[in-house]
């Protein structure tokens, strides 16, 4: 079966790429798995300075998936450089740098400076931060903010450009249009959806920061909605995820359009979760007689 898959200028041996947030620096998953069978890992977002995030608590399970409020912690681009680099550069699946900034010239800066790095073959681009010089306004939820930062970033990189989007809009397809307008080679959908969750005993919210992003299998039916408009409104590749746990859930992603699936808060109960899938898309096509994902690929019968 061919599961190979193109996106941008990055050749994957399958569509199957770890979530940023939820794969660390990749060798925290490294002792649990083989993760160079993955078709792509996605690091932690990657910002100018270090930060130390949002305070404690700022994870709450719920219902069929959790809240966090992490707010992207992580060490810095000139430690991922020093630190964490190596590592990545001595695997052989496709490595992508998850960046975000305040300002569309700190996501300039970042992505100038990944763009001379050996062993990075994308950057996928949050844009569900606060544009800081626009009033806290989120970059994701305006048209027009999202073609900036973008085409800020496109103009710093020739390596292949993901735009991560946000799920809090209204129409999510003026968003996928600018971004695809502004050079980005990509989409990747759905990020977290804003939720919040109280304690009835102590009247309190469970995160210290009161909302966080709702993820896991709660909100697959929204993701999958919006993929599927998405993809029916852009000619570049669109990237699915949002509560995969199974094969059959990134099989449903693949029909309703995407190209690729990432895999999320999946890997915290189990982090062979992607290889499962792996092997069930591979068993699906078999069984189907699939010769290729492009066979299955936006084949949903409306």
């Amino acid at each position: 079966m061919n599961t190979n898959i193109r996106i941008g200028s990055i050749d994957l041996k399958n569509p199957v790429i770890s979530a940023s947030g939820t794969y660390g620096y990749a060798r925290e998953y490294g002792e649990a798995l083989d993760i160079n069978a993955l078709g792509a890992i996605v690091v932690k977002g990657i910002s100018i300075e270090p930060s130390k995030g949002n305070p404690e608590p700022r994870i709450a399970e719920t219902p069929c998936g959790m809240l966090n409020s992490i707010g992207l912690e992580n060490v810095g681009i000139k430690a991922f450089i020093s630190k964490k680099l190596p590592y990545l550069k001595s695997l052989e699946t496709p490595v992508i740098t998850n960046i975000y900034g305040k300002t569309a010239d700190e996501y300039a800066e970042l992505a100038g400076i990944i763009d001379k790095l050996d062993g990075i073959s994308g950057i996928e681009v949050n844009i569900s931060c606060p544009n800081v010089s626009k009033g806290g306004v989120a970059f994701g939820t305006v048209p027009e903010l999202t073609h900036e930062v973008i085409s800020a970033v496109r103009k710093q990189t020739s390596k292949t450009l993901i735009a991560k989007l946000s799920p809090n809009v209204t129409d999510i397809t003026i968003i996928a249009r600018a971004a695809e307008a502004a050079g980005a080679d990509a989409l990747s959908l759905i990020n977290t959806i804003t939720g919040m969750a109280i304690d009835i005993r102590t009247r309190k919210p469970m995160l210290a920061n009161i909302t966080g992003g709702l993820s896991g299998p709660a909100i697959k039916p929204v993701a999958v909605r919006m993929v599927w408009q998405t993809a029916n409104s852009v000619s570049i590749p669109v990237i699915g995820l949002g509560g995969i746990t199974c094969a059959e859930d990134a099989i449903e992603f693949i029909i309703a359009g995407a190209t690729a699936v990432q895999i999320g808060t999946a890997n915290f109960p189990d982090p062979k979760t992607p290889l499962r899938i792996i092997e069930g898309i591979v068993k699906y096509m078999k069984k189907n007689k699939i010769t290729s994902l492009h066979e299955l690929r936006g084949t949903v019968k409306i």
